[in-house]
């Protein structure tokens, strides 16, 4: 064998072992990711894959991750609407149906919502096919129970208060961490602490 043909020989077989060391390297991260118990973090596409809410208290904002997180895992996508609003956009959001176009959607002016102090989150649903949705009886998971109800007993056992169980105005979507302070000590300046 000549001396040319020998070293394209050498050169495909470096080529090939490169190939294959990528290849293999790739195919132990993908698993390694699908093991870890935080991939919807950094896996791309997925439900964390939204625009962050800011403004929200710190312990509010760690269970709405945690509610995100665990729904993905029963297979419900969960999208976060709301977290934080000022004053003048709750007065905004008063005014729909009454001063403005639309309907009638809270009853709290500015300063009367557990928006207003980053202590209450709203919620919908992604379909499989990308549409968000406020279906509460929907079951895309297909256990047998609403996906809706699901996201409620998740939220429920991490804390949240359910806007759905009040009887004067149920407002589904809200969830709502008070930490035992009403709105109107909220108003006049106090605070949960930042941390358990």
């Amino acid at each position: 064998m000549n001396k040319s043909k020998r070293k394209k020989q050498q050169k495909r077989k470096g080529s090939l072992r490169f190939w294959l060391i990528a290849t293999l390297l790739l195919v132990f991260v993908y698993i390694w990711l699908q093991q870890k118990d935080d991939v919807y973090e950094i896996w791309p596409g997925s439900p964390q894959d939204v625009i962050p809410i800011t403004g929200l208290h710190p312990l509010v904002a760690e269970s709405e991750e945690l509610l995100v997180r665990k729904a993905a895992r029963r297979g419900i996508d969960v999208v976060i609407t709301h977290g934080y609003r000022s004053i003048e956009e709750q007065d905004a959001l008063f005014d729909q149906g009454r001063s403005s176009r639309g309907n009638i959607v809270t009853n709290a002016r500015g300063g009367e919502s557990y928006h207003n102090y980053g202590l209450a989150i709203d919620f919908a649903l992604r379909t499989p096919q990308g549409e968000i949705v406020w279906d509460m009886e929907r079951d895309d998971n297909g256990n047998g129970e609403p996906d809706w109800m699901e996201v409620v007993t998740i939220a429920k056992d991490l804390g949240f208060t359910w806007g759905g169980d009040w009887a004067n105005f149920p407002d589904y979507p809200h969830l709502q961490m008070d930490f035992g302070l009403s709105i109107n000590e909220l108003k006049r300046g106090k605070r949960p602490p930042d941390k358990p």
